[in-house]
């Protein structure tokens, strides 16, 4: 008796089939991130970014078809430094997969990095953070690179000598090629603040800058502990000038095309974030030229920290709102003891509540968004975004890890396999309450602001009136505020964070109430009202679930 032949289909290869695959999820993606975002889009329209809803609708079906299928290879395989060619000299290059370039080059030329430069009409900042929303959801990685080049932009545009970086970095073009910035459409900002000793602390910084002849220029001599997205064609630094802590601009390659004088040590080993490369970096004489005046570097900085911490924000709800979209999705496929599993009682009621805080996030950071926008020219936006920046950040990325989790738990082992995207988001969660001033930092800097600058009491207490008096938990936790926000009671340091979340609560209830959202009340009982327990998955049994879970993601077809 001759044996099967295996490979060939038919009856003979049968016999080695032990089972049927069934009770699997379908794939999720490809998926449009706008359609399914019922919540971005009544964002969009509320925080006045209506006009570019075309825009961001093109990069959400983009986002979630094709960017996402390139994520993947992007991310696994991380960036490699090469310190030398073949021959011995030194170049400092850091090479990745091509997809994370096709990632780079969509997003700028759809306007992740540029679009709030390129087009200010009114809304702009709220459409560049929706579509940077929708970007992180699918590769958080290169959001770093495209938050400092779209931080950088306003910054280097109070250099004329710097013109045309900021024009370049607003550009909707990317070049990935390693020459003097004339030979570009497009460049990149990376950025390097923090050193081994000092951290977060940056007046404690050792590196020097030393003046040249050429008016606002110097030579860097010293080191960054983590060098940001160090490909970049430019970076932004802090050092010691003779006037004190001073901003520079350090570029790649200098004006001629050659090499500047700096040294890439090592690529940072991270926890996630493994599609961006970090780094650290030691300057040996390296060209760079003064942003702002000297001793005064912090101060220039700050201007970028608004942007980038609502960065932070959007990044914080993005990772909740892709958590959370595959947590329904494999709900509603998956079944277990006879049913699927979106229609158990206690997997509704988790459900539901990540749908809740997913939506008080983006509600917030959208909100947020819309104050950056309004800050040239209304001051009391201005001082809202300063503060509810700082805010949101500790509040949003700190939620950020444990809903993460809870998404990832109600898949299961399959959410803890890296063919899953859950495991990539779960690694990423931690970083945006680190990066940009950890936690404390935040919160210490809410109440620098509310003890130095008096408007951004009255802002926030504003903002906080926005709801009117639709809700009585909301009212009665804005009352509680009333006293720190008007300047009559002190908060202590050791209780910032208590009074940061606070107001973070608020705040978010604020917005959805305003916004008249279906999810308000749930947000105002569960958050406000004490109506929830410690952990996810608590709230009152009489809500109606079925319709958070729908709003969050409606299902397919």
């Amino acid at each position: 008796m001759n044996p099967p032949r295996i490979g060939n289909p038919g009856v003979e290869t049968q016999q080695f089939e032990t089972h049927e695959v069934e009770n699997q999820p379908p794939d999720f993606a490809p998926r449009d991130l706008w359609a399914d975002d019922i919540v971005l889009r009544e964002a969009m329209r509320r925080e006045g970014a209506g006009e570019f809803a075309g825009r961001v609708a093109t990069y959400g079906a983009l986002a979630g078809s094709a960017l996402y299928e390139l994520s993947f290879d992007a991310h696994r395989d991380r960036p490699r430094l090469r310190s030398h060619d073949a021959q011995g000299h030194r170049i400092d290059r850091v090479e990745f997969h091509p997809n994370y370039h096709a990632l780079m080059r969509a997003a700028i030329e759809h306007g992740v990095a540029g679009l709030s430069w390129r087009d200010p009409a009114p809304g702009a900042h709220v459409a560049r953070a929706a579509l940077s929303y929708l970007h992180h959801q699918v590769e958080p990685g290169t959001s770093c690179p495209l938050t400092m080049t779209h931080a950088a932009v306003p910054v280097l545009r109070r250099e004329p000598a710097l013109a045309e970086w900021a024009d370049k970095a607003a550009a909707p073009h990317y070049d990935p090629r390693e020459v003097a910035i004339v030979d570009k459409p497009g460049v990149t900002l990376g950025m390097g603040m923090t050193e081994k000793q000092g951290g977060s602390d940056v007046r404690a910084n050792t590196t020097t800058a030393t003046p040249l002849e050429g008016d606002g220029e110097y030579r860097l001599v010293g080191h960054k502990w983590f060098f940001s997205a160090p490909m970049s064609d430019g970076f932004l630094v802090l050092a010691q000038a003779p006037g004190g802590l001073t901003c520079l601009l350090m570029p790649r390659r200098l004006p001629d095309g050659r090499k500047n004088a700096f040294r890439l040590v090592r690529l940072k080993d991270k926890l996630g974030d493994w599609s961006n490369a970090s780094s650290e970096v030691e300057f040996c004489g390296a060209w760079a030229r003064r942003i702002g005046e000297e001793g005064r570097g912090i101060a220039t900085i700050l201007e970028m920290v608004m942007l980038t911490r609502l960065d932070c924000m959007l990044g914080a709800a993005a990772q909740v709102r892709m958590a959370l979209a595959h947590a329904i999705h494999h709900c509603r496929h998956r079944r277990a003891f006879g049913r699927p599993l979106v229609e158990q009682p206690l997997m509704r009621n988790l459900l539901a509540d990540l749908a809740i805080e997913a939506e008080a996030a983006l509600a917030l950071s959208m909100r947020v968004a819309r104050a950056v926008d309004a800050s040239p020219h209304d001051p009391a936006e201005a001082a809202l975004a300063r503060v509810a920046t700082a805010v949101g950040k500790y509040w949003l990325c700190r939620r950020a890890p444990a809903l993460v989790n809870e998404a990832q738990e109600c898949l299961g082992g399959n959410g803890y396999i890296e063919e899953s995207i859950l495991p990539r988001l779960y690694r990423q969660a931690p970083l945006n309450s680190i990066w940009e001033g950890s936690g404390n930092i935040q919160c210490l800097d809410v109440l620098r602001a509310l003890a130095k600058e008096p408007g951004t009491g009255a802002a926030l207490w504003t903002a906080l009136q926005e709801a009117g008096a639709g809700h009585p938990a909301h009212a009665a936790a804005v009352e509680h505020l009333r006293g720190p926000l008007h300047g009559e009671t002190r908060i202590d340091e050791a209780g910032a964070r208590r009074f940061v979340e606070s107001l973070a609560l608020a705040l978010q209830g604020s917005v959805l109430l305003a916004a008249d959202s279906p999810a308000a009340d749930v947000f105002c009982r569960s958050r406000l009202g004490g109506e929830h327990g410690l952990a996810m998955g608590t709230l009152p049994p009489d809500l109606p679930f079925d319709d958070m879970i729908e709003r969050a993601l409606p299902p397919a077809g």
